[in-house]
């Protein structure tokens, strides 16, 4: 399925984005001017120091935040002029999710988890249940479906938390540091899993990083340091 974008063939395009947050009486200045392009299929890595904005830019392209200054143009449409309303929808059509943490639901099994955020489409029930169960084929967790959470490894909570964010087959994939909190060897599982669904099945993928290992896996890295973006690393 190719994914909706510019007539560029871009999915994200970035233009002279600022962020600011106030704390207090100061004005705390996090992304300045910023400028990015992502193109449809693309697996991007984006790395940089802790505290450089990485999340903060992750999560105005996934429209979880509006930027200060500039433009987020993502899947051809303009997020810093929709409603919150038109935001919310668009980011159930369009944005999966894949947190360091995996957020899954404690009280549900991997495939009620998985099935989250088909709740917010006009599937039935059996239909979500089936995309549930695809996703959940895709990541090799089919076995696992019934079980809950604490049963599981955190390799496999993070597959689960793959399926979630591909169930709705979104253009676009964000994963904040996917691997951040499993070892080498589960990590690498999930660095796999990313890599197949960008070769494999033409997933858009942004990878915010830490790890020039994971990085590597990415088929372009762009390093994020003092709100600035640089094809090297920063000084």
């Amino acid at each position: 399925m190719s994914a909706p974008g510019t007539a560029d063939g871009l999915v994200v395009k970035v233009e002279g984005v600022g962020k600011s947050f106030r704390r207090g009486p100061e004005e705390i200045h996090v992304l300045a001017n910023l400028s990015l392009e992502v193109k449809a299929g693309e697996f991007l890595a984006l790395m940089g120091p802790s505290g450089s904005g990485k999340s903060t830019l992750l999560n105005l392209i996934g429209g979880l935040d509006r930027p200060t200054e500039g433009t987020v143009t993502v899947a051809g449409e303009r997020l810093d002029q929709l409603s919150d309303r038109s935001l919310a929808a668009w980011r159930a059509r369009h944005v999966g999710f894949v947190f360091q943490l995996y957020n899954l639901m404690p009280t549900l099994t991997a495939e009620r988890n998985v099935e989250l955020p088909l709740l917010l489409t006009h599937l039935s029930k059996a239909e979500r249940r089936q995309h549930a169960e695809t996703a959940l084929a895709v990541v090799g967790l089919t076995q696992r479906a019934g079980h809950y959470p604490r049963t599981l490894s955190g390799g496999e909570q993070q597959r689960v938390g793959i399926a979630r964010g591909i169930v709705t087959d979104p253009t676009l994939l964000l994963c904040d540091e996917p691997t951040g909190d499993l070892d080498r060897k589960a990590g690498d599982g999930i660095l796999d899993l990313l890599q197949a669904l960008h070769v494999e099945h033409g997933k858009t993928i942004i990878m915010v990083t830490h790890d020039p290992h994971a990085s590597a896996r990415a088929s372009r890295t762009v390093y994020l340091n003092k709100g600035q973006l640089s094809p090297e690393p920063i000084a």
